[in-house]
């Protein structure tokens, strides 16, 4: 306790290395993580507190106690402990056992193993072992354990490269460096263990891009900031190893403090069912009352004849009295109206369901052999009523690999594949890949299918030689080769790594920079270019450039950006090539591939030296000098010559447009939160078809402060429901809640489809109390919601913001660790268990490990879950009101005198034993197309088996055996057996049954004939379809070319350029030879097996489109 209210007061961290004496008085916590609810001590009253939480289980304690009062009670009290017992004990185990699995999965993480720097050496210590001031060693393709700073690491000047997807979603790596009075320690491991510096910084916050602090060392001070540190859910990539000291650990880390917490989740059924137990508790009372006072009636009326055999005395038990005692025996009587075997019949059918989930083999991932997984077994039937999901991008809808599939090239596609006729068709079979790299050089990853570029490239074609020159040398990667041989490129953008892959098994092979040559192999020679400049990557300039000299002494420019950018920087004379690339652009657009536009320019010398003695007086400068530098960027980037254009496919998980298509149809809306930058996420948009061209409009929130973000929403409101139809100014406080409740006849109101596309500075702002109604309604009117560059948090907020003013149920998707706020937020939470480790996985509700699987989980597990336990609490309170009400009509005939009809044994076995198992079956194995039409196996021995065990239970307690035992509680020796062998007792059954029997039956013959539901219509077409011949599947249609442009296709950080061209992060050593067994770092799946799949899937959607239709 007492560290709780420390860590709650901390305002700043005071941390000191290699030192936990000194650092475990401040009382900061462990690393080790908790997704868990209970322990062992706190299990037992949590537990009990959250089932009480339920009124019946409430309610039911309320009636266990009037049972023990004797005034009162015609029934033993046995009859209600022992099923309220049975229901709390199963549904505490069902609970344990869930956290058991949480527990399991928090001991995986907790348990990895680190190297720790303890007493002057390297030690494997468990990660929830390692403390604050701790020194861990990290190794290439490790996780970071905390939030550390680096203090070295193996390459030079103490730069790492790291890999932040499970925190922004981002797959491009970003530089982090060290300070130098560390990076000097290197791995000298008895030099770090002398380290006692001193970190002075920030308390532990979510803020994943921000962090301050000071660390004192050798009596200097040295300022800290966001690139010194690494925060715990980061991969370490491209480096050896690295060196960091402890500052956040555990709970305190960034990617823990962004994780919100875990909540209680409780379905729509549930909280109908505790409004319902009022509303009957209140019918109770009601029947209760009446009885009451009919027994008061009949006391005063007829009741004193009878007195005088009861040895009453005159006045002792007055008729207003005998009243009140009769209402709450009836209350107890009456109480199986809502029998507390309802609970435990529910828990066993979502046990029910959640098996199912486990067992799907439609939902197994056979590749990594991963099955689906129902992480909680109280959800499953709101999976039924989603109304919102709110999905990740990266690592959910693609699959994080970047793939050259086109380019155009002078006005020439390149990629596609052509049949005999010439007609470009799709693929369907296994072709021959093209590429000059053969043997050892080869990349089996690369797919390429149109051998034209390689007869254009063997007949020395300038401009395609030149475009894929420019490939080579226009990129920030960085190469080495490793002790095998094998050359790695070090990407920092996915996007560069797949174009420069392309050129390399293309014939022109990037092998080796320094900070003032780059050196390529082109057709087998090896030619070295000096680099003059480098004009690097930023989001506002869109592209960038590098300037070498080739060894004839010419000067090139050569440039790679957004179309849209460097199209309006071309000279005069590309005019009719720019028409023809543009059209190229569209149709690779149409086709979801991101895109970049090629040029160069040819530079006088006398003028570049001209400009390059300016930039060197620009960087010298102190006034405006990033605007000097602008300038003259834009300077020298002008009158470029068009090459061409790359399209480069960013892989969508097998099944993700078919899956969204479908859960659109089923009008359920998809909001896309992604950590990564507006083009990007525009452009897997309309790869999804979530945006389409026929769209009316797309409108982009793009506003940098309250007031702009405030107007682009009104304006975006004056759009969609026109002039006259505008809510209020938009500068409005709305101070009620209810004003933000939208009706839904508005929403109906809106024609058309309409997008919105906001980024998270403008979301910060919508998000504020006077802006965020006009957020909310615009988004709910739009047909796809769109929001780029947001942070964990605001994900939640999100969600939030959603589920509160909406009361729609949401549900959210992710595989990262930056998806875990909104997965807890969200009704459903789903983690897909990608690549990006389990951070999703172990803070969700349903996990599995592709996006398409969606699909089932909602439209079949999910809408069956629903259906059946609807139908399942229609059919328990239909038979439990006929059971109870018995003695309702019963009272008035035994003198209201809370007589019961049925022996106390009976009641206590009706709804546990008698009646349970066909009730169960339904709610279990009930299907929407087929109901109970067909007598399965299971309905005869749920049904047959129920009436068994009933006259079994009968005969043994009326037989002498069990009156042997037990003489008190079973005195009716014999009776089922004389009763039974009377014929009208067996008449009276036989007719009972039919009376009850055939009113239902005529009802469904009559609803089924005139007014047949889809499932009807299903059932009978699938009776026809067993006499007509099976229909055959047409070849899937080839996709039509969209007039949209797309996205350009760069995911940089800005300032590699500076890296690059200052040598920080070049190693000092000799360039690698021009042979050796080369090999990238990118793995994709095979494009035929891809389209081969995509077409399948697309037969079976035809398929099913076409059941639904018929």
């Amino acid at each position: 306790m007492f560290c709780s209210k420390k860590k709650s007061l901390e305002v700043e961290r005071i941390v000191k290395a290699n030192d936990r004496e000194y650092n475990e008085k401040f009382l900061y916590k462990d690393n080790r993580i908790h997704t868990s609810k209970y322990n062992i001590l706190t299990f037992l009253p949590i537990n009990l507190f959250e089932q009480f939480q339920r009124v019946a289980n409430a309610y039911f304690l309320f009636l266990l106690i009037l049972q023990l009062i004797p005034e009162i009670s015609s029934l033993t009290w046995f009859t209600t402990i022992v099923p309220l017992v049975l229901v709390v004990t199963m549904t505490a185990v069902k609970d344990a056992t869930d956290d058991y699995f949480r527990h399991k999965s928090d001991n995986q993480v907790n348990n990895r193993q680190s190297e720790v720097l303890i007493d002057s050496k390297l030690q494997n210590e468990k990660w929830m072992n390692v403390k604050v001031g701790d020194i861990i060693k990290l190794e290439n393709n490790q996780f970071v354990a905390a939030d550390l700073l680096l203090l070295s690491s193996s390459e030079p000047h103490g730069l790492c490269y790291i890999e932040t997807a499970e925190l922004d979603g981002e797959t491009n790596l970003k530089v982090r460096h060290a300070l130098s009075v560390t990076s000097e320690l290197g791995a000298d491991i008895s030099r770090l263990a002398k380290f006692d510096g001193i970190v002075v910084c920030e308390a532990p916050n979510n803020k994943l891009d921000k962090f301050t602090g000071v660390l004192s060392w050798k009596g200097s001070k040295h300022s800290l900031n966001n690139e010194k540190i690494i925060l715990r859910g980061c991969v370490l990539r491209n480096t050896s190893w690295c060196f960091g000291m402890v500052i956040f650990a555990g709970p305190d880390t960034k990617l823990m403090q962004n994780s919100g917490k875990t909540k209680f989740k409780r379905t729509s059924i549930d909280r109908l069912m505790n409004t319902l137990v009022l509303w009957i508790f209140g019918f109770l009372i009601c029947l209760g009352t009446i009885l009451a006072i009919g027994n008061s009636i009949w006391e005063n009326q007829v009741g004193n004849q009878f007195r005088t055999f009861l040895f009453w005395n005159e006045g002792e038990k007055n008729s207003v009295f005998s009243g009140f005692l009769t209402f709450w025996s009836y209350i107890i009587i009456l109480n199986t109206v809502v029998p507390i075997s309802l609970y435990v019949s529910v828990e066993v059918i979502r046990l029910g369901h959640s098996y199912f989930i486990n067992w799907d083999r439609k939902m197994y991932y056979s590749r990594k052999a991963t099955p689906a997984e129902a992480r909680t077994t109280t959800l499953n039937e709101e999976l039924g009523q989603i109304e919102y999901v709110f999905s990740d991008k990266t690592g959910t809808l693609t699959q994080n690999i970047m793939t050259f599939k086109k380019c155009s090239i002078n006005g020439r596609i390149y990629g596609e594949v052509h049949d005999d006729l010439g007609q470009k068709t799709d693929m369907t079979k296994k072709k021959e890949t093209v590429g000059f790299s053969v043997g050892p050089q080869a990349d089996r990853t690369f797919q390429f299918f149109d051998h034209h570029l390689m007869e254009s490239i063997e007949l020395g074609d300038p401009k395609v030689h030149e475009f894929l020159r420019l490939l080579a040398l226009c990129h920030t990667v960085m190469s080495e080769e490793n002790s095998a041989g094998q050359l790695i490129y070090q990407v920092q953008s996915p996007d560069e790594g797949a174009l420069v892959t392309a050129a390399k098994n293309l014939g022109f092979i990037f092998k080796s920079r320094t900070p003032e040559t780059i050196t390529i192999e082109e057709l087998g020679t090896l030619v070295t270019y000096q680099l003059l400049a480098f004009l690097d990557f930023n989001n506002f300039r869109k592209r960038m450039s590098v300037i070498v000299r080739n060894p004839e002494g010419q000067i090139k420019l050569y440039s790679k950006g957004a179309d849209t950018i460097l199209f309006e920087r071309l000279h005069p004379s590309n005019e009719d090539l720019l028409t023809l690339t543009s059209d190229h652009l569209s149709e690779f657009a149409g086709e979801g591939l991101r895109t970049l536009a090629i040029a160069y320019r040819d530079l006088d010398d006398k003028y570049f030296r001209e400009w390059h003695k300016m930039l060197e007086d620009a960087n010298t400068s102190t006034d405006e000098r990033d605007e000097r530098i602008a300038g003259l960027y834009e300077e020298i980037e002008k009158d470029l010559m068009l090459l061409g254009a790359t399209a480069v496919e960013d892989k969508l998980q097998d099944g993700v447009i078919e899956t969204v298509t479908s859960l659109s149809l089923a009008n359920i809306k998809i909001w896309v939160l992604t950590g990564d930058k507006q083009e990007t996420a525009i452009n897997i948009g309309y790869a999804c078809n979530m945006l389409t061209d026929d769209m009316n409009d797309v409108f982009i929130i793009a506003g940098n402060t309250a007031a702009e973000v405030r107007e682009e929403l009104r304006k975006a409101k004056e759009n969609l429901f026109g002039q006259n139809r505008i809510f209020s100014s938009g500068h409005v406080v709305f101070e009620k809640k209810q004003s933000l409740e939208l009706d839904s006849v508005v929403e109906e109101t809106v024609t058309g489809d309409y997008a919105l596309i906001i980024n998270g500075h403008s979301l910060a702002h919508a998000l504020e109390s006077d802006v965020k109604n006009d957020l909310l309604e615009l988004a709910c009117m739009c047909k796809t919601v769109i929001c780029c560059r947001v942070t964990p948090l605001q994900k939640a907020q999100v969600v939030e913001l959603v589920k509160k003013y909406r009361n729609a149920v949401t549900l959210a998707i992710g595989d990262g660790a930056n998806d875990v706020s909104m997965i807890k937020s969200a009704h459903i939470g789903v983690g897909i268990s990608g690549q990006e480790g389990l951070q999703a996985v172990l803070a969700s509700d349903y996990s599995f490990a592709q996006f398409r699987y969606l699909q089932r989980l909602l439209l079949v597990h999910g809408r069956w879950s629903y259906v059946r336990m609807c139908k399942f609490l229609c059919y328990f309170f239909y038979k439990n009101f006929a059971f109870t009400l018995v003695h309702f009509w019963f009272g008035f005939f035994c003198g209201f005198s809370a007589q019961t009809v049925y022996d106390q044994w009976f009641i206590t076995l009706f709804n546990i034993v008698y009646t349970s198992l066909p009730v169960l079956a339904m709610g279990i194995f009930d299907q929407i197309a087929l109901d109970t039409s067909y007598w399965t196996v299971i309905n005869h021995v749920f049904i047959w088996g129920s009436i068994a065990t009933y006259f079994s239970i009968l005969f043994t307690m009326h037989s002498n055996g069990i009156f042997g035992l037990f003489p008190n509680q079973f005195p009716f020796v014999g009776n089922a057996r004389h009763s039974l062998t009377q014929k009208c007792t067996w008449l009276v059954i036989l007719l009972t049954t039919v009376a009850s029997v055939m009113p239902v039956v005529a009802f469904r013959f009559l609803k089924v004939d005139l007014f047949p539901t889809l499932s009807d219509q299903i059932r009978q077409w699938q009776k026809a379809q067993k006499k007509a011949r099976p229909l055959r599947s047409r070849k899937p249609q080839t996709r039509r070319s969209s007039s949209r442009r797309s996205g350009y296709a760069f995911a940089h950080q800005e300032g590699y350029g500076e890296l690059i061209t200052s040598g920080k992060n070049m190693r000092a050593k000799n360039p690698p030879p021009t042979s050796g067994l080369e090999k990238t770092l990118y793995n994709s799946t095979s494009w035929i097996e891809n389209l081969c799949k995509k077409t399948t899937d697309t037969v079976s959607s035809f398929s099913q489109d076409k059941t639904v239709k018929l």
